[in-house]
Order: C-alpha cells, then structure tokens, then sequence
C-alpha cells in the first residue's frame, strides 16, 4: 500500500524538481513580480488599489488552473508563480502605504503565519518536502506557504533596504552572501528542506533588489531601462525557460523518490535542533541589524532636528517645478521631476521617517500618487496637477 501510494505520489506530483533552472526562474518572476506592479500602478496608472484587484483575479484564476491540472505542467505552475510574487508582494504594499502598518509590524505577522504555516504543514504530513506535493490539502499548505514568503519577503526587503536605508543594491549582495552560506551549510550537514526554504524567503528581496537596480533611473542609482524594459526582458526570459523544460522535461521527477514521513527520533531531533539555531542565528542577525541601524537614524535625527519643519524645502520645489511643467504641458520635464523626486524622497526616506513615521507615511502616499500620474503612458493634466496640489498641501503643512 504504502508502496503503491509513494509511486502515485511521484507521477502526481504538481511542483518541479529544484534544479539550478528551478532557482534561475524563480529569481526571475520574482524580478518581474516586482517590475511588472510597479508598471501597472505607476506607468498605466493604474494606482496601488486598482492593480492588487486586478493582479488577485488573475493569480486566483491561474490558481485554479494549477489546483485542476493532474501533474506538474511548466507554463501554468510558473505563471501562477509569477502572479503570486506580484499579489504577494502587493498585500504588504497595500498594508504599508495604504493602511499605514508598520513594517516591523507586517515582518513579525508574516513570520507567524508563515512558522504556523509550516507547523501545521508537518503536524499535518509528517513532512515539508516539496517533492511530496501529490494531494489537495498538501498542495493548499504549499501554496499558502508560497504567499507568505513573498509577502514576508516583501516586508523584510523593504524594511532593511528602504526603511532602515540600506538601499537595494546593498540589501541584494547581503541576500547573495547569506545565500552562499545557505548553500555551503547544506553541501555540509544543514537539512535540505530546511535550507530549500530559506533560500525560497531570500530569493524575494533578491529579486526585488535586482529588479529595482536594472530599471530605476541613473539618477536613482539603477542601469535606467524602466520597468517596461526591464519586465519584457525577464518575461522573455521566462518564456525560453518554460519552453525549454516543457520540451526537456528534465525538471520533471524521473526516478522514484520515496518521501520519509517516518523519520527517526535522531533524525528529527537532529533536524529539530538545526532549525532553531538556524532561527536563532537570523534572529540576533536581524533584531542586531536592526536596532544598529535605528540607532544609527536616531543620532542623525537628532543631530538634525526632532521634527520635518524645514526640512521639506527640496521637495516642495521640486513638485512646484513639476506644476509649472504640467501647466505648460512639457510632460517630458514632468517625468524627468518625477524622477528627481523619487530619487530624493526613497534617499532620504530612512531619515525622514524615523522623525515623524505618521507624516512621512501621508505624504508618501500623495508623492506615489504624483509619479503615478506624471509617468502615466497619457498623462493627463487635471489628475497631474490634482496630484501635485494634494501632495503640496501635505508637503507645506508637515514643512511648517
């Protein structure tokens, strides 16, 4: 019986094999996740709103189609991953800029309802091996886990590289590095379902970081090619390698693979131990970083001034500027100030928000408002200039 169950087990099973094609794609859609959201709410101008609605319909529909199919087919198992980094990524941002929570606040949330993911996952299967993925409740817990990481991901990411003011090319060489140890401590004796997920958490802010980097501006620091670019490139990406495992199949499992869901007591002692002191060591890592980082803020804060009274005075002109380019229809210098001001205000985000988080977290909404109106594909003057009037108003009243 048990026999006969793991062999169906292996021709069912609904996820691919991890082979380096399973890590390359996944820091792909994560890139286009990121890129692609970023094109629907700012260059369509869509908003933050508009675009989560319309991402969970598609993600719930090419869910459905994942959860109908018998077996593991490329096109719909990576576009379903596609759209699941993007909603994924879109519930922390609508808790952030939409609802105000706290970073910190959506990081620890996340991190529960992920850990009690997994509890109840193994409490359930006996095991978290995603080459075990052949029944429905198994497929639930494994993609309810998937929606978790990224929009843990999401949150952490966010929090270090923009929060804290590490920036996004720093925070991906830090996941990169941390990666690299992953992977040395697995080639040495770490459990590989335990490795395998925390490099599935890390390649979120990895790919956000990359994504970011190659279409932001120059003046922002990135290679300037946009998230219009930078998603195509990718999406093609993509493509090549979902046709090329479609036609290989060599990310298909071809040798029977018996899943152990009676470990030893060792074995689960062993692998029980190596998971809270990988815990353990994430934590005094990040908690550390963390309140280093703070301080650090703090002190400059300090130094500078305890409130945003005087401090806004870039910002002001540049929307100003920005007006004046809308009134004369020069949408041109319109998209160039929108640049400038996004450069300036993600650059001094960390500063700013340690001062006054409630303020910042206002005016960041108007200013997102203002982009996504100024790099819309048609701009249009009335909603550019009810932008920028908006986020003035928020901009002069903090700035007195």
């Amino acid at each position: 019986m048990q026999e006969n169950q793991n062999k169906l087990g292996i021709s069912l099973n609904k996820v691919p094999e991890v082979t380096i094609f399973f890590w390359i794609i996944k820091v792909l859609c994560t890139t286009v996740g990121e890129t692609f959201a970023d094109f629907l709410n700012f260059n369509l101008g869509f908003g933050l709103t508009l675009t989560t609605v319309i991402m969970g319909i598609a993600f719930f529909i090419l869910l459905y189609l994942q959860f109908k199919a018998t077996k593991y087919v490329p096109g719909i198992y990576w576009t379903t991953v596609v759209l699941i980094s993007v909603f994924g990524t879109l519930v922390t941002d609508n808790l952030t800029d939409a609802m105000g929570v706290p970073l910190e606040v959506s990081t620890i949330v996340f991190s529960v309802l992920l850990g009690l993911t997994f509890l109840f996952w193994y409490l359930s299967e006996k095991t978290l091996s995603i080459h075990s993925i052949y029944t429905r409740r198994r497929e639930v817990f494994y993609w309810l886990t998937i929606l978790f990481t990224f929009a843990l991901g999401t949150a952490v990411g966010d929090l270090y590289s923009e929060q804290l003011g590490f920036g996004y090319l720093k925070t991906g060489v830090t996941v990169i590095i941390i990666i690299g140890c992953i992977f040395l401590a697995y080639k040495s004796k770490l459990n590989g379902i335990l490795a395998f997920w925390i490099a599935y958490i890390l390649t979120r802010p990895l790919g956000a970081s990359l994504g970011d980097y190659l279409s932001q501006t120059k003046v922002n620091g990135g290679l300037g090619l946009g998230t219009t670019v930078t998603s195509v490139i990718f999406l093609i990406g993509i493509l090549a390698i979902i046709v090329f495992l479609a036609i290989t199949k060599i990310d298909i499992t071809s040798k029977s693979e018996m899943v152990d869901t009676n470990p030893t007591r060792a074995s689960k002692r062993n692998v029980l131990t190596q998971t809270i002191v990988v815990l353990c060591i994430f934590l005094v890592l990040s908690i550390g970083g963390y309140i280093w980082r703070s301080n650090d803020l703090a002190s400059q804060s300090t130094a500078s001034q305890a409130s945003l009274s005087g401090q806004l005075k870039d910002f002001i002109k540049i929307e100003n500027d920005m007006l004046k380019d809308v009134n004369s229809k020069n949408f041109t210098a319109t998209k160039k100030g929108a640049d400038d001001l996004e450069h300036q205000w993600d650059s001094s985000e960390a500063k700013l928000r340690k001062i006054d988080g409630s303020k910042w977290t206002k005016i960041d909404g108007t200013i997102d408002v203002v982009l996504a109106a100024a790099r819309s594909s048609n701009p249009d003057v009335n909603k550019c200039k009810s932008a920028l009037n908006n986020s003035l108003t928020a901009l002069n009243a903090a700035n007195k």
